[in-house]
């Protein structure tokens, strides 16, 4: 992996103390989950019975790297970043979480501790379930042991693209690559692919090892040039052939 020219991004501080939620506050739907929007009536009962509610403030790190995989975790609201540090202490994104995704599977399933961190990038409201009750889930609901394994395969081949992605020299094609892997193919025909939630300039810049500035630079150019076009909170790719071919080095 290349070094960013930049100066390297802080490490997380320590997991801020969530803010509980006592559930008869909240409205919740549960079934809007993916990996829950298969229990029976019985089965989502008694898993919301388990779960505890908690808020967190922008920057306020959900999971902290080596912590108990004590639980899993829903994300109801809001956006999050899950974070690796180096030995030098610079923080790398890995991916962006939105609501319905779950996360800190895989230390609950192997009882082991958390491999990365996750940051809030905004406020967000998770659903913590406590690890016994996850694992019961994951062994005796068959539509979630079903959705945990098209989950975890999807994940071992999100992972291979993103190396391939961070194995590309060129920074600019990298950052166009990174575009199209965050894209959500919108489902009418003739309609432009879109970035949902996208991330700031410095979060795009951590994720794919680049400075702020380069991925600036880079998104203005796509605007000029009519290619992509900045809405509210997302990006919409107009032209995605050209950007393919951007990507391709034409």
């Amino acid at each position: 992996m290349t070094s960013s020219p930049d100066k390297p991004a802080a490490a997380p501080a320590a997991p801020a103390a969530p803010a509980a939620i006592p559930a008869v506050n909240i409205q919740v739907h549960l079934r809007k989950i993916p990996l829950l929007a298969g229990l029976t009536e019985a089965e989502m009962a008694s898993i919301k019975g388990e779960l505890r509610f908690r808020q967190h403030a922008k920057r306020d790190v959900v999971l902290q790297k080596g912590g108990e995989g004590d639980g899993l975790l829903f994300l109801l609201s809001g956006q999050l970043q899950v974070i690796d540090v180096t030995e030098d202490g610079r923080a790398i994104g890995l991916r962006m979480l939105a609501p319905g995704d779950f996360f800190g599977e895989i230390a609950v399933i192997n009882g082991s501790r958390r491999t990365a961190s996750v940051l809030a990038m905004s406020s967000v409201l998770v659903a913590f379930l406590p690890a016994p009750a996850a694992l019961h889930m994951f062994s005796h609901y068959p539509s979630v042991a079903n959705q945990m394994l098209r989950h975890l395969a999807a994940k071992i081949q999100r992972d291979s693209e993103f190396r391939s992605l961070l194995s590309i020299n060129d920074t600019k094609r990298r950052i166009y690559s990174y575009l199209v892997q965050m894209k959500t193919p919108q489902g009418a025909p003739g309609q432009p692919d879109v970035v949902e939630n996208l991330p700031t300039h410095q979060d795009i810049a951590n994720m794919i090892n680049t400075s702020r500035e380069t991925v600036t630079r880079a998104l203005t150019a796509l605007a000029q040039q009519g290619i992509v076009q900045k809405d509210l909170h997302r990006l919409i790719i107009v032209d995605p052939k050209a950007l393919q071919k951007l990507i391709e080095g034409s």
